[in-house]
């Protein structure tokens, strides 16, 4: 059975392709729009956190390419770091205090991110045999909690190979970039 497509092909190519220039807008909107307060960090950035969590998680069962992920959070969703950089986004937005900042990211969300899922999973089920099957059981972003199939196990390695360290780093750029405006 071939996937519907939302989003057309030229398009989500294009997205990927931006992705991390986007990266860097955003970055500079986060600074410019962002309105911390002490309170905000206390309720935005444990759910950031969660984000860096999932991130992490996930970091350490994939090998991109090699093998279908399935075990740890690919278990329960497929695309575990996507979600969790929503929530790693979300949890910062809310700690900026920014209506302007939220509306951006929902944005970049739903044009970038959307169509780069899209593609990245034609292209595991170009690679992956299991795919479709595991894609028929298994939800896109919002998590179904059951147990790891396989027994994957989480593996340090796999996260430093995957370099998921820069994704903590940004996230604690942005945390002292919040704390530091809130504080002063």
């Amino acid at each position: 059975m071939m996937p519907r497509y939302r989003f057309p092909k030229p398009y989500a190519d294009l997205m990927a392709r931006l992705r991390v220039s986007c990266g860097f807008v955003l970055a500079a909107a986060f600074i410019l729009l962002s309105a911390p307060t002490r309170l905000s960090l206390l309720y935005g950035l444990p759910v950031a956190m969660l984000g860096i969590w999932l991130r992490a998680w996930a970091a350490g069962h994939v090998a991109k390419d090699q093998r279908l992920a399935t075990g740890g959070p690919y278990a329960c969703v497929r695309n575990p770091l996507y979600l969790g950089t929503l929530l790693t986004a979300a949890g910062l937005v809310l700690a900026a205090r920014s209506i302007p900042l939220a509306l951006l990211f929902a944005a970049a969300f739903l044009l970038m991110y959307l169509p780069v899922i899209e593609l990245e999973e034609q292209h595991l089920r170009d690679l992956f045999p299991e795919y479709p099957a595991y894609a028929a059981r298994v939800p896109m972003l919002l998590p179904r909690f059951q147990r790891s199939p396989d027994g994957q196990r989480f593996a340090w390695r796999q996260w430093v190979r995957n370099r998921e360290y820069q994704a903590l780093v940004g996230f604690l750029a942005g945390a002292a970039m919040l704390a530091g405006k809130a504080l002063l």
